[in-house]
């Protein structure tokens, strides 16, 4: 290749050093993009890591707290519950959760499943949306809360509680709630604990199935509509829908009478509609 100096027509010459030029500047430019896109990668690395790492200590900061709180003497008083509830009485709140409960009234329970991260407190509020993007302080943050579907009573209780979570990778929130795809995991943790906050509970696992979230006027069983069954046809109906979704047979069926509690987390596997869902029937 000819070197810049050896080249004798200047009109060429003149040429050839405007084209060096651009691409210089091309050059420039394209290292200048570079170093932006990689500043911003590591921003949003960087906010990413301590969402998560703010998300974990807190959580694990409330869940010392539950336990402190079980050595205290429980208080004679009764605070105001915003819970929706049809009846009068209210139960007293149990001792692990006075404490959080002052913190936030919003509170309805707490799920830990063994072997797990998933270990929280389960807020309640009169939407679905809040606790998508908000944590137990009420400040922001992506990982949002695990939280119970606005139409679930857990005094006068519902037949179905639905509580969602996000299935965050670094395993926060429901994370790892689709370790239940595996038939070995749920052989290993056949039960989990939910608690209100009025009294403790252990189930066992029933169901654990994909599934979406389906167009309104689709005729289909929408898992997250079923929150109350008016009859035993319709409860039967229900448990045979979801038997038939089952990843597995747990040889568990519940019964009409029963109380069950379904856990619910996004699957990106089957597109932005996609869920997992693991469902368990009371047994203490």
């Amino acid at each position: 290749m000819s070197r810049l100096q050896d080249i004798e027509d200047e009109k060429l010459k003149a040429a050839v050093i405007r084209e060096l030029e651009r691409r210089e500047k091309r050059r420039k430019r394209l290292i200048a993009l570079c170093v932006i896109l990689a500043s911003c990668c590591i921003g949003y690395f960087s906010v990413y890591t301590y969402m998560n790492r703010k998300t974990q200590n807190e959580s694990a900061e409330w869940a010392k707290r539950k336990e402190e709180s079980k050595k205290k003497e429980p208080e004679k008083k009764k605070e105001p519950v915003i819970h929706k509830t049809g009846k009068t009485e209210v139960p007293d709140v149990l001792p692990e959760y006075e404490d959080l409960y002052k913190i936030n009234k919003r509170l309805i329970g707490w799920i830990k499943i063994a072997d797990t991260d998933i270990d929280y407190p389960v807020m309640q509020t009169v939407d679905n949306e809040y606790y998508l993007d908000h944590d137990f302080g009420q400040n922001y943050d992506k990982n949002g809360c695990i939280f119970m579907d606005k139409d679930c009573d857990v005094i006068d209780r519902s037949t179905n509680l639905i509580v969602y979570g996000h299935h965050m990778k670094s395993g926060a929130m429901f994370g790892h709630l689709d370790k239940y795809t595996d038939e070995s995991f749920y052989q290993e943790h056949q039960t989990f604990q939910f608690d209100t906050i009025y009294e403790k509970g252990t189930y066992q696992v029933a169901y654990a199935f994909p599934a979406k979230v389906l167009a309104e006027d689709e005729i289909a069983f929408k898992y997250y509509q079923f929150i109350d069954a008016n009859s035993e046809d319709e409860f039967n109906s229900n448990m045979m829908a979801m038997a038939e979704m089952s990843l597995y047979d747990t040889g568990i069926t519940p019964v009409y009478g029963d109380e069950l509690v379904t856990l619910s987390t996004c699957d990106r596997s089957q597109g932005s509609e996609g869920r997992f869902v693991v469902v368990g029937v009371r047994i203490a």
